[in-house]
């Protein structure tokens, strides 16, 4: 059977890459799933509100999406090994894609700022992990240092074909919608993804597969928010680890994503990014990772301030599976009650 993946399926719109080169898991194709609860919640009942759920890409993040481009051109230029610094998804997705053609991943991870569920991945994948004693900025750092002086290829953002990658999530949408929304909204960490998906929307557009061009809403977490605040964080904090990155690698991208658009970047806070976060999973029926939940925030936050117009449609990107972060999923609500394997017993729960 024939593997279809974004490079198969966006081929005329991407880098060449060789047929016998191509490392793919099947990524993309993932849902645009309408909004029930969420236009209740906010009062707008006249907007159309999707989610682009990327957590169910094959590593469950939207960074399956650029690294299997990254890895190919990779080994179709015949590196040897790959190297990223990562708060967790983008190690899963290297080493996956690593690990299926043979190449040694390495992975620099910040010091007690990963989710274990992405620190498992990227163990269980065969990358060898590093944790450096600092935060993710100065991860990536050492990572830029090491491809240039080692010749390991760097697969971070900042590696152009991740970028190309990222950008078919806007392609499958527009194909899923026959034409843009008027509105998207992205939590934004590194930012290369608010920077894909607008080259994304505008390559569509150029070619006529869409009329219009969407506002590019971007949201960070108010601990860890450089773009909003215009300066470097030296101390970034968010219970959000995907996005606690204090220096984006694709900051010029966010900003001219945001000003061509016409759109904005702001900054929500962890206790929105919760609320955010539970009501996906126990009203909407998503369990996604909390910096996902980033730009649900930010949309109620928004129609509160009645900043959408009527009749819009919205697309809010999910950009990773809820099993990510196992353990913020379990730091609050009930605990499991245990009782006694009896009727009884487990009646009287029920009444509770």
């Amino acid at each position: 059977m024939k593997k279809i993946g974004t490079i198969e399926r966006y081929q005329e719109f991407l880098p060449k890459i060789r047929e016998d080169f191509i490392i793919s898991l099947n990524e993309g194709n993932t849902p645009l799933i309408l909004a029930e609860s969420l236009p209740k919640i906010i009062n707008k009942k006249n907007l159309k509100l999707y989610y682009k759920f990327e957590g169910l890409n094959p590593t469950g993040s939207f960074k399956d999406r650029g690294m299997t481009l990254a890895i190919s051109k990779a080994f179709e230029n015949g590196a040897k090994a790959v190297i990223c610094a990562s708060t967790g998804n983008t190690s899963a997705s290297a080493a996956a894609y690593s690990s299926r053609c043979g190449l040694r991943c390495y992975v620099l991870i910040p010091e007690g700022k990963i989710a274990k569920g992405k620190l498992l991945q990227a163990y269980r994948y065969g990358a060898k992990v590093i944790m450096v004693k600092g935060n993710f900025d100065q991860a990536l750092q050492i990572a830029k240092e090491l491809s240039k002086n080692e010749g390991i290829e760097l697969v971070n953002s900042i590696n152009p074909y991740r970028i190309e990658g990222q950008k078919t999530a806007s392609y499958e949408i527009i194909d899923d919608l026959g034409e843009a929304p008027d509105y998207h909204v992205l939590p934004v960490g590194n930012a290369g993804n608010i920077t894909a998906y607008w080259r994304g929307y505008k390559e569509y557009n150029s070619i006529g597969k869409s009329k219009k061009l969407p506002k590019m809403l971007g949201f960070q977490a108010e601990g860890s928010a450089p773009l909003v605040k215009n300066k470097i964080i030296d101390k970034p904090e968010t219970i959000a680890t995907a996005i606690r990155i204090g220096n984006p690698a694709s900051w010029n991208g966010a900003i001219t994503a945001r000003n061509e658009s016409g759109g904005l970047i702001d900054s929500v806070s962890d206790l929105e990014i919760t609320y955010a976060y539970k009501f996906l999973a126990e009203k909407e029926g998503i369990f996604a990772e909390p910096a996902s939940a980033a730009s649900v925030a930010g949309v109620i936050k928004l129609a509160n301030n009645g900043y959408f117009k009527e009749e819009s449609i919205i697309v809010m990107t999910l950009t990773g599976s809820g099993l990510k972060d196992p353990d913020f999923a379990l730091s609050f609500d009930d605990k499991i009650e245990v009782v006694d394997a009896n009727y009884n017993s487990v009646k009287s729960i029920l009444k509770g």
